[in-house]
């Protein structure tokens, strides 16, 4: 993560292995297909700048 830029604080690494990068689908190709199938619409694309859990 560190090489994308990430940046991670947590208390405990069984909290980040919750976490996984690899448990999540890549976006861009979910929404291509929702938009392809008539499911919704591409609008627009938004950049996350922070998340905070707690």
């Amino acid at each position: 993560m560190e090489k994308e830029g990430i940046i991670v604080k947590a208390v405990s690494m069984s909290g980040l292995a919750e976490e996984a990068g690899i448990a999540y689908k890549d976006i861009s190709e979910v929404v291509e297909t929702m938009d392809v199938l008539g499911i919704s619409k591409k609008a627009v694309r938004l950049k996350p700048i922070g998340n905070i859990k707690g």
